[in-house]
């Protein structure tokens, strides 16, 4: 019998509530992330704060600036700072510079004291991991290195001085409507403090100058940005991508599109000439192509994480789009990722639950709670035990407690009602399977395969093509989330993004035809591994870049780094698993609706 496809106009409708709340938690989270600089007069008291300190090499060892000995206010004060801030692991606290707006000045005596035997073995232990400081002036941050270090043979001997500088030089910006819109640090080179002898203790004088300059930039955000490495080949690179991707879609399109009709017009001869001529191909799978998956709960639970986290990346894009991420909004990115994942558990829920219907499951309860810890769960653990390691670091990057509450309340107020909602809605809302053929009572046995059309091999080969189309770009998006490079080119990132999707699901779609082309029926879990394989590439990348490209050490560091790349690439896996699924259902479903079933 041939069966059409139809549409559920509740089913319609629930898909445009969905897109709508989609876009209303892109607004919300946009709202939340824009800040706006301050005006000042002549003499007006412009705050400069303290934020942390810590190895170069290791951006995620972070410290708060006075555990180092710097003269610190005989008074504690903190900035209070918003969620973002606090996310991206800024403690600021008020500091004795005193730079008013618009008065200049050079060398004035910031503090003097004595730098005991201990104060001096910890400058230089800082001095030797590469130590940089970040300071907050009016919302703009400027960073430096507290000293440096020089190796001079001495009696046929290396000998190494370190020297801590002393004389700090600010370098401020302002525009005729009395706001800040660049700052600048520098050090004197010919007033630096030798500390290369730490057995005893020594004075110490600390100095600073202020120098202003007008500038006719309209705001900060005009301001140039140092220009992002290796743009002609990034280009190039984004040019070799869509060729191939255009090559690729080509190519499978063509063969996809003339196998496919020869394949329509045989089965058609075959029902109109003989009735009995034996089915082979994957009509002779038929019955079996729409037999539901096991593990029906984790199957559909896929789904649900893969589809939300391919929104949250869809509206990280977007608000990046939009220039909401940016040097001056610190943390921005922190607070739009947490709202925008909490505000689409709901077409988690929806995904999940419409799906989980769809397949006839009975366990619903069970489904919601795979459906909201599948991600969730190993995300949290993986912070929690990260949280205290840089606890037992006394590391600045640990959240304090106040903050790990609030984030508990938006996931359980917020993220897991509405992943409730939606799996409700999903399940009440969900039109039947409606697959085009009927599936036999007993499975079709599967003929043996040769060893590179098994799952193994078709799985790496399904992450090896996607991978290469974005791994260029990968580098520069590790170099700014692990090292010190402000990444600007989100509308690169887009596209590669939309590379990535695209090359997966026309990958997954051939080598789904390609398996049910020699009788083997087993394709729902393996679209999901074959497409999610990425993930297991991108995950490769990682250990690769670790040990060739950065220059990271320590536990603290290490444990950083793999924790959250592995939830990263996770993450990676139920959304590229998710797309490839999708994308060969309809596949399948358009391919055996135009052929004659019984």
């Amino acid at each position: 019998q041939d069966c059409g496809e139809k549409s559920d106009p509740q089913e319609v409708k629930m898909s445009k509530a969905c897109g709508e709340f989609l876009v209303l938690s892109w607004l919300l989270a946009l709202a939340l992330v824009s800040s706006q600089s301050a005006k000042y007069q002549k003499g007006d008291p412009v705050p400069l704060f303290a934020n942390k300190v810590g190895p170069f090499a290791n951006p995620s060892e972070q410290y708060e600036y006075y555990t180092l000995p710097f003269c610190a206010p005989r008074e504690e004060f903190r900035k209070s700072q918003h969620l973002g801030e606090v996310l991206a692991g800024d403690r600021m606290m008020k500091t004795l510079f005193n730079l008013p707006f618009l008065v200049p000045f050079e060398s004035k005596k910031l503090c003097s004291y004595k730098l005991s035997t201990k104060d001096i073995e910890a400058f230089q232990r800082a001095i030797d991991d590469d130590y940089y400081f970040e300071f907050i002036y009016d919302d703009l941050p400027l960073w430096g290195f507290i000293g440096e270090k020089e190796t001079n043979l001495v009696d046929g001997q290396n000998v190494t001085s370190y020297f801590l500088f002393t004389n700090y030089v600010f370098s401020m910006a302002y525009n005729n409507d009395g706001q800040i819109v660049e700052v600048n640090w520098e050090h004197d080179p010919n007033n630096r403090l030798d500390i290369s002898d730490s057995t005893e203790s020594r004075p110490v004088s600390f100095y600073y100058s202020a120098r202003w300059s007008k500038s006719h930039l309209p705001s900060r955000d005009h301001v140039e940005q140092p220009s992002p490495q290796h743009l002609e080949i990034r280009w190039f690179s984004i040019f070799n991508s869509i060729v191939t991707v255009l090559l690729l879609t080509g190519f499978l399109a063509t063969i996809l599109v003339r196998v496919l009709k020869n394949d329509f017009l045989r089965y058609s001869r075959m029902d109109e000439e003989d009735h009995e001529a034996e089915e082979s191909g994957w009509k002779l799978v038929h019955g079996d192509v729409f037999r539901y998956p096991p593990n029906k709960e984790l199957f559909c639970a896929i789904l649900g994480n893969g589809t939300q986290l391919l929104c949250l990346c869809i509206g990280i894009l977007f608000l990046a789009c939009l220039g909401v991420y940016s040097q001056y909004n610190r943390g921005a990115l922190f607070v739009a990722a947490l709202f925008i994942f909490a505000f689409t558990s709901g077409i988690n829920g929806y995904v999940n639950g419409n799906m989980y219907a769809k397949l006839e499951g009975t366990n619903w309860v069970w489904s919601l709670i795979y459906g909201y810890f599948l991600f969730l769960g190993p995300f949290f653990i993986v912070a929690t035990f990260l949280n205290f390691v840089a606890v037992s670091y006394n590391s600045s990057t640990a959240l304090p407690f106040g903050t790990i509450v609030i984030i508990l309340l938006i996931l359980t107020l917020v993220s897991f009602p509405l992943n409730v909602i939606g799996g409700i809605s999903g399940r009440n809302f969900s039109s039947p399977m409606d697959a085009p053929c009927r599936t036999t009572k007993m499975p079709r046995e599967i003929p043996p395969l040769p060893w590179h059309r098994k799952a193994p091999w078709q799985i790496l080969m399904a992450g090896f093509l996607p991978f290469s189309a974005i791994y260029i770009e990968l580098y520069y998006v590790f170099a700014s989330v692990w090292g010190h490079q402000l990444y600007s080119l989100y509308g690169i990132l887009t596209l590669v993004f939309i590379i990535l999707l695209v090359v997966t699901a026309f990958i997954t779609i051939a080598l789904t035809y390609f398996q049910l082309a020699i009788e083997d029926h087993q394709w729902w879990w393996r679209s999901i591994f074959s497409g999610g394989s990425t993930g297991i590439f991108i995950f490769v990348y990682c250990i690769y870049y670790f040990k060739f490209k950065a220059r990271m050490s320590g536990f603290m560091q290490t444990s950083f780094f793999f924790g959250y790349m592995g939830v990263v690439c996770y993450g990676a896996w139920l959304l590229l698993g998710s797309v490839g699924f999708f994308s060969s259902f309809y596949f399948v479903r358009y391919i055996y609706k135009n052929i004659k079933c019984e």
